[in-house]
């Protein structure tokens, strides 16, 4: 492993921690919701760097794409 693909995965595993962290003490639901789904994507992009490509189309797929919108639409029906 090059240093160059060390700092590709540091910065993904900390950009997803720091994603989680800010989607938890969000306090806006939009901007929440939003933050989930950006957390998602990096967390598809982790599974990509470690070769598990099923995975991460059901990441990709499931956690950040059909989950995310059901939120998005609960916080329509929320709203109404």
């Amino acid at each position: 492993m090059t240093s160059g693909e060390l700092i590709i995965d540091l910065l993904l595993g900390c950009g997803a921690v720091v994603t989680a962290v800010l989607c938890l003490t969000a306090k806006d639901l939009f901007q929440a919701i939003l933050l989930f789904i950006s957390m998602g994507l990096l967390v598809t992009l982790a599974w990509v760097r470690l070769g598990a490509w099923d995975v991460a189309i059901a990441e990709a797929a499931i956690g950040a794409g059909l989950t995310g919108a059901l939120l998005i639409a609960t916080r329509r029906q929320l709203s109404q």
